[in-house]
């Protein structure tokens, strides 16, 4: 291994489960079968001891004997470089979202079940999770379609954030159809705030006055309008000034039967920057926990809807509930940054200010939308000339066609990595 102990990084056997711990996971290689201990994960949801799943999957897990908290899970032809404190994953070429971050407790690596609910099934490692069963399954291993050489002989190096590099914009395609029934492609457009919450409004310095509900409602509609040019059909979780409940929207898209949720906001600056007027760009965000102050403040700002209304169903209380959401929705965390990206590179070709980038962040929109979901920040209203830009009708149509044109790419990508 390139820089790696030969060693693993602690015993193959693993130790049991500390008494407050959730009951073990069951891991089964042909007929052998190990208990994998498990613990509650500080940020929510279920970690699992690496080096016990590991070895309980016929693989290692590796120590970097010159960086500390960096280590190698490998299980067959596929290693993938993992790093105490960040919830990033390199396999191969590619940067993977956990959405927890990798974790030490009581002496031993933990990693967030999502290494092996998701990313382990989709890297051609023969591994199948059953959550209901609560067991770990592997079977003889699939091809992954990249060469085992990539997988296992890049160095151990976790980069702090990702790195997500956004596509040049082409000529729009029409959305693909499925090939089970030839299902038209169903995207969810939710218009962020309504009703009594008018989200954000400005601009700071004069000028006139614009509201984030009525700017998000118009780009929404033409939204609509350029993905069913499209051949895409749409929901909309509001075609009008009303009010729909944050942890409502993505039922909405979930009883819909969606492919996509994406929901359109405006942005707006942290009135204690300094000039705060000055603030301009566009970004997009995924469901993951944020890890920057701007990525928090978003958050913040955004989630700040629930306020407005007179119920929320938050239903957090069951923790089997809760663990089973976090599974849904950590499925989809690798596809919404993808499409971030894309939305990104799209965005990038028209719109006059400066590319803000894929963020992450815990927004409760996203949260209960079980499919690949974004937020998109398409401007500051706080800014003058943002304003200006964003509430011309020529302009919002502009960008619409931008975010249906990476859409539809999206949905393109999707098809062939499901039906090739």
């Amino acid at each position: 291994m390139l820089g790696l102990s030969a060693q693993a990084a602690s015993a193959q056997s693993p130790a049991a489960a500390p008494p407050s711990a959730p009951a073990p996971f069951t891991a089964r290689l042909g007929e052998r079968v190990r208990p994998v201990a498990v613990i509650l994960h500080p940020d929510g949801g279920l970690a699992l001891r690496a080096d016990a799943l590991a070895a309980a999957l016929g693989g290692q897990l590796l120590r970097d004997p010159v960086r500390a908290g960096r280590y190698r899970f490998e299980v067959g032809a596929v290693g993938l470089d993992i790093e105490q404190g960040t919830s990033l994953v390199i396999a191969g070429d590619d940067t993977l979202v956990l959405g927890r971050e990798v974790i030490r407790a009581a002496g031993a690596l933990y990693v967030p079940v999502a290494l092996a609910a998701d990313l382990l099934p989709r890297l051609g490692t023969g591994v199948l999770f059953d959550a209901e069963k609560r067991e770990i399954r592997r079977f003889a291993p699939v091809s992954s379609g990249r060469r085992a050489s990539d997988a296992t002989q890049r160095p151990a190096s976790v980069p702090a954030t990702a790195s997500v590099r956004a596509e040049p914009d082409r000529t729009a395609v029409r959305a693909p159809e499925t090939r089970a029934g030839n299902r038209q492609r169903i995207v969810v457009v939710d218009a962020g705030h309504g009703g009594r919450d008018n989200g954000m409004s400005g601009p700071i310095g004069g000028g006139p006055r614009i509201y984030e509900k009525n700017v998000t409602l118009a780009v929404s509609k033409q939204l609509q309008r350029a993905l069913e040019d499209r051949g895409v059909r749409v929901v909309m979780t509001r075609t009008a000034d009303t009010l729909i409940g944050l942890y409502d929207r993505g039922p909405i898209a979930n009883a819909a039967k969606g492919d996509l949720f994406v929901s359109i906001h405006v942005n707006a600056a942290n009135p204690k920057w300094k000039n705060p007027g000055a603030a301009r760009g566009f970004e997009t965000y995924f469901l993951a926990e944020a890890k920057t102050e701007d990525e928090r403040r978003v958050a913040a700002m955004e989630n700040e809807a629930v306020k407005f209304e007179t119920k929320a169903d938050v239903s957090g209380d069951d923790p089997l509930g809760f663990i089973m959401r976090d599974m849904a929705q950590n499925e989809h965390l690798r596809e919404s940054m993808q499409l971030a990206s894309l939305i990104q590179g799209a965005m990038r070709t028209v719109h006059p200010g400066p590319n803000r980038g894929v963020k992450q962040a815990g927004l409760v929109v996203l949260v209960t939308a079980f499919m690949p979901a974004v937020l998109v920040e398409i401007g500051f209203g706080t800014n003058p000339a943002e304003a200006s830009y964003i509430t011309n009708p020529q302009r919002q149509a502009e960008l619409a066609e931008r975010l249906a044109d990476a859409i539809v790419r999206y949905l393109a990508k999707y098809e062939r990595k499901v039906g090739g």
